[in-house]
C-alpha cells in the first residue's frame, strides 16, 4: 500500500496546493464546515423515527422495538459515516477534491482507461497527474489487464459511476426539501390550526431564501448557517441528554448490536422494510466526501468525529428515550420522509468504486480489499433492499430523476465522443497542407486567426471548410483546442501547450489549453495575451534547426517574435466551428431519436463556445458544418 498522507498533507487547499495548516486553520474550516456539509445531517431526526414506525410497524411501537430502530440508527452512523466515509473514503481524494468523480479520475489515471478521446502523453507530465509508484501488484495488474482487454468494461464502468453521481443529484433535490418541510412541519405541534397548505407555502419560501443566497459563494454560505448549524446541534443533543436522563436511562443499553437482532427476530417483514427509514439517518454523509474542494479531509474528520457524530448520537438516544415512553407521539410528530434508494444507491456506488481505489491505487491485498467490500457493501445492501420495496411508495421518484439525468450526461458524452470522432476521420493532414506552400492556397492578411478545434493534431475539417468559401486568413495562423484532463485542476503555468504547424514560414502554431474537471473555463480573462505570450515564449526557446548559426538562429527569433506581435496589434479573429450532429441514414431508430432529437437540443440549449470562451463578437466568425455520426 502507497503510504497514507500525512494529517499535514491532508490540509490540501482548494487549488491542489500541499502547505502547512495550522490548528487554527483546520478548526476554521471545520467551523464552516457545519453550516453547508451537514445541514441535512443534523435535520434527520426530525423525520427519521416517523418514517421508519410508518405502515405496519406501526404496530410494533413497544420499547423493544423503539430500542432495535435506536442500535440500527446508532450502528449504521458509526460504521457507515464514521468507519466508512471518515476513517477510509475521506483518505482517497485526488489531489485535495472528493466525490464520485474523483474516485473515477483516480481510477482512470491509474488504471489507463483513457476515456478521454484526445488524451495524450503529455498531459501525464502534470503535476497534478501523478500516480504515486510505479510498482504493481498481481492483483492491480490483473484488474487493469481486465480492463484493457474489454473495452466494455470501462464503458460500463462510466455508466456506473453516471449512475451513483445522478443517483446524488436526485437526492439531492429532495433532501433539502425534506429537511426544510419536517422542520416547518414541527411548528404544528405548538400550532395545531396551522393548515398543512400554509406549511408548503412556508417551507416553498425558506428554500427560495436559502437557494438565493447560495450564488455568493459557500464562503459566505457557512458564514450564514455555521452558527446556526452549531445552535441547532447543539440544543438537539443538551434535549437528548436531558430527554435520556428524564424518561428512559436504559435506552444506553440499545448501544448493543444484540438489539438490532432482537428488532428483527420480532418485527419480521416490517421491520426489514422499515429499514428504508433508519438509512434516513445518514442522508447527506456523501457530501462530507463531495465537499473536500471547499474543505480540508482533516478539518471535515474533525467537525463530524468531534462535534456532529456525538450530538446526533445524543439527540436520537434522547428522542428515543421519550417516545419509549410517549408512543403515541410517533406517528403525529412530524413530515414523513420519501424511502433513502438513492442514499442506498450512492453509498453501494462509492463502495465499489473504493474497492478498485484499495486494488489499483492503494494497491491492496485481495483479502483486505474483500474484506472491506463485503462488510460495507453487505449493510448498504440490506438497506438498499428494504428501499426497492418501498418504490410504489415514493421511491420512484428519486430512480426517475436520476435515470433522467443519468440519459441526458450518457447522450452528451456519446455526442461528443462521436463529433470528435468524426473531426478525426475528417481531418486535413499536415503533409497536404505542407505541399500548398508557405501561402497555404490563400491570401495571408495581417491579423492572428484563432482556429478552435477538438482535435490535437492534425488540421480541423472546418478549417477547410472555411478556405473554401473564404480562401484569406491570417498571417499568423493558431490552431487551439480546449481540452479537459483528468484532473481536478491544471496550473497556470501548464496550461498552455505550444507546438508549430509545418515549417517555419508558413506561420502556423498550434495551442493546447488544458483545463482539469474543477476548473471553469469561462476565467479566459486576458486570453489573447496570454496566448500571443505563450506562443513568443515557445518560439524564443525552441531549439534551432540543425545547420543554423547562433547569430542568425536569435535574429530570426526576434523577428518572428516582432511579426507575431505586429499581428497581434491588426486584431485577433476567432474562427469557430458551428456544428450540427445528425444520425447517419442507416442509424437505428434509438440512435436517430438521442442524437437527431435529444442531444441536439442539447446543443442547442447549452453556452456556445464562444460564451465560455469570453470571445468577442466583433472579432467572431462561425462556420457552419453538419456532422454525420
Amino acid at each position: 500500500m502507497n503510504q497514507s498522507p500525512s494529517l499535514i498533507e491532508q490540509g490540501i487547499s482548494r487549488q491542489h496546493l500541499k502547505k502547512t495548516v495550522s490548528c487554527a486553520n483546520v478548526l476554521t474550516l471545520a467551523y464552516q464546515s457545519l453550516g453547508v456539509i451537514y445541514g441535512d445531517l443534523s435535520t434527520s431526526p426530525l423525520y427519521v423515527y416517523k418514517t421508519t414506525f410508518s405502515g405496519k410497524l406501526s404496530l410494533h411501537e413497544d420499547d423493544e422495538e423503539i430500542f432495535g430502530v435506536f442500535s440500527f440508527i446508532f450502528w449504521t452512523f458509526t460504521l457507515i459515516a464514521l468507519f466508512k466515509y471518515v476513517f477510509i473514503v475521506l483518505s482517497a481524494d485526488d489531489n485535495g477534491e472528493g466525490g464520485t468523480f474523483a474516485l473515477y479520475s483516480l481510477l482512470c489515471r491509474y488504471a489507463k482507461l483513457r476515456v478521454l478521446p484526445n488524451h495524450q502523453e503529455m498531459d501525464e507530465k502534470l503535476s497534478t497527474y501523478a500516480t504515486g509508484s510505479p510498482g504493481e501488484t498481481r492483483q492491480s495488474a490483473a484488474v487493469k489487464s481486465f480492463f484493457e482487454k474489454h473495452p466494455k468494461s470501462q464503458k460500463g464502468l462510466l455508466i456506473f459511476v453516471l449512475l451513483g453521481t445522478c443517483m446524488a443529484i436526485g437526492d439531492s433535490v429532495l433532501t433539502p426539501t425534506i429537511s426544510v418541510l419536517s422542520a416547518v412541519s414541527g411548528v404544528k405541534l405548538k400550532i395545531p390550526q396551522l393548515h398543512e397548505n400554509y406549511v408548503v407555502i412556508i417551507s416553498c419560501i425558506i428554500l427560495v431564501a436559502i437557494f438565493s443566497v447560495q450564488r455568493f459563494g459557500t464562503h459566505r454560505v457557512a458564514f450564514i448557517f455555521a452558527p446556526i448549524s452549531t445552535a441547532w446541534l447543539l440544543s438537539i443533543s443538551s434535549i437528548g441528554v436531558y430527554n435520556t436522563i428524564k424518561w428512559n436511562p436504559h435506552i444506553v443499553s440499545a448501544l448493543s448490536p444484540v438489539y438490532m437482532y432482537k428488532f428483527l427476530r420480532n418485527t419480521g417483514v416490517e421491520g426489514w422494510v422499515s429499514l428504508g427509514g433508519v438509512v434516513l439517518s445518514i442522508t447527506g454523509v456523501e457530501t462530507m466526501f463531495a465537499d473536500l474542494g471547499h474543505f480540508s479531509s482533516l478539518s471535515i474528520k474533525v467537525a463530524f468525529s468531534f462535534f456532529v457524530y456525538p450530538c446526533l448520537i445524543l439527540a436520537y438516544m434522547g428522542e428515543a428515550a421519550f417516545l419509549s415512553k410517549h408512543h403515541e407521539d410517533i406517528q403525529r410528530s412530524f413530515y414523513k420522509a420519501i424511502p433513502g434508494l438513492a442514499v442506498t444507491s450512492v453509498m453501494l456506488v462509492t463502495t465499489c468504486l473504493m474497492s478498485l481505489v484499495m486494488t489499483i491505487v492503494w494497491k491492496q491485498r485481495t483479502i483486505t480489499v474483500l474484506a472491506f467490500l463485503i462488510s460495507f457493501g453487505s449493510v448498504e445492501l440490506l438497506y438498499f433492499s428494504s428501499c426497492v420495496y418501498k418504490i410504489p411508495e415514493g421511491g420512484w421518484i428519486p430512480i426517475l430523476l436520476s435515470l433522467t439525468f443519468m440519459s441526458v450526461m450518457y447522450i452528451w458524452n456519446y455526442g461528443t465522443t462521436k463529433k470528435h470522432e468524426f473531426d478525426v476521420e475528417n481531418k486535413v493532414s499536415i503533409d497536404r497542407i505542407v505541399a500548398l506552400g508557405p501561402s497555404i492556397g490563400m491570401v495571408r492578411v495581417p491579423g492572428i486567426g484563432l482556429v478552435y478545434t477538438n482535435l490535437v493534431t492534425g488540421v480541423p475539417a472546418v478549417f477547410g471548410h472555411f478556405v473554401t468559401n473564404l480562401p484569406a486568413f491570417h498571417r499568423v495562423l493558431v490552431f487551439v483546442c480546449v481540452k479537459s484532463v483528468q484532473v481536478p485542476y491544471v496550473g497556470e503555468e501548464e496550461r498552455f501547450v505550444i507546438s508549430r504547424v509545418g515549417p517555419k514560414e508558413y506561420g502556423m502554431f498550434r495551442s493546447v489549453v488544458r483545463y482539469g474537471y474543477r476548473d471553469v473555463p469561462r476565467e479566459m480573462y486576458d486570453f489573447e495575451s496570454r496566448l500571443v505570450s505563450a506562443i513568443v515564449e515557445f518560439v524564443e526557446t525552441e531549439p534551432g534547426t540543425e545547420g543554423e548559426e547562433g547569430c542568425d538562429s536569435l535574429r530570426m527569433r526576434k523577428e518572428e517574435t516582432l511579426e507575431i506581435m505586429e499581428a497581434k496589434e491588426a486584431g485577433v479573429a476567432y474562427i469557430l466551428g458551428q456544428s450540427y450532429a445528425k444520425a447517419k441514414q442507416s442509424s437505428s431508430v434509438l440512435k436517430k431519436l438521442a442524437v437527431d432529437v435529444v442531444f441536439a437540443f442539447m446543443s442547442t440549449n447549452c453556452r456556445g463556445t464562444d460564451v465560455v470562451l469570453n470571445v468577442p463578437h466583433t472579432s467572431l466568425l462561425e462556420v457552419g458544418m453538419v456532422y454525420y455520426v
